[in-house]
């Protein structure tokens, strides 16, 4: 009784996904006003541009993690990370210039379209989000993304933020109670 039970609700759920009630929505993206994205572009696909643009990435998000974890919604996520564009431009420059490249970086917060991604459980679907784009030299190589508010590639450590799996949780009570 209980296999079928489970079969009858993967049914419901595939058949829900498969005809688009559930996560549909026409073409507009709803999550994308839920959260502030981050885009860092390396200056081009060589070997050092792209070593390089990790390198900044992980001296920015040191820079932005304390910050982040302040923030109480995605106004003030916004406006204090376009409060701090030049800092974050600076943090690139420095990083830049300690591993011996001559170009600049560009900070920026700007609408954007992004793929669908998926975040270790969550899943943000394709469609036109808030972004920090931070544009190392001419910013025309291979990218890193992820998600500045709420920080799910942070490692906040005063984040009042809780995502939960609706599905996950019926089917975990389930488990605890057939």
């Amino acid at each position: 009784m209980r296999n079928i039970c489970i079969i009858f609700l993967l049914s419901i759920i595939i058949s829900l996904t498969a005809f688009g009630f559930v996560g549909r929505n026409d073409g507009q993206t709803v999550q994308g006003k839920e959260y502030l994205r981050i885009h860092i572009r390396a200056d081009s696909n060589e070997d050092e541009a792209q070593a390089v643009k990790y390198t900044v990435r992980d001296r920015v998000v040191e820079y932005l993690t304390p910050l982040v974890a302040e923030y109480e919604d995605m106004e003030e996520a916004k406006k204090g990370i376009r409060s701090r564009l030049a800092e974050i431009e600076n943090v690139a420059k420095k990083t830049l210039q300690e591993e011996g490249f001559s170009y600049g970086a560009r900070a920026q917060i700007k609408q954007e379209y992004f793929p669908t991604r998926v975040y270790d459980e969550y899943v943000l679907s394709a469609g036109e989000y808030t972004a920090l784009i931070l544009e190392l030299g001419k910013g025309k190589g291979d990218n890193w993304w992820c998600v500045v508010y709420p920080p799910l590639c942070f490692a906040a450590t005063n984040t009042n933020v809780i995502y939960k799996s609706k599905i996950k949780e019926i089917i975990e009570n389930w488990k605890k109670n057939p």
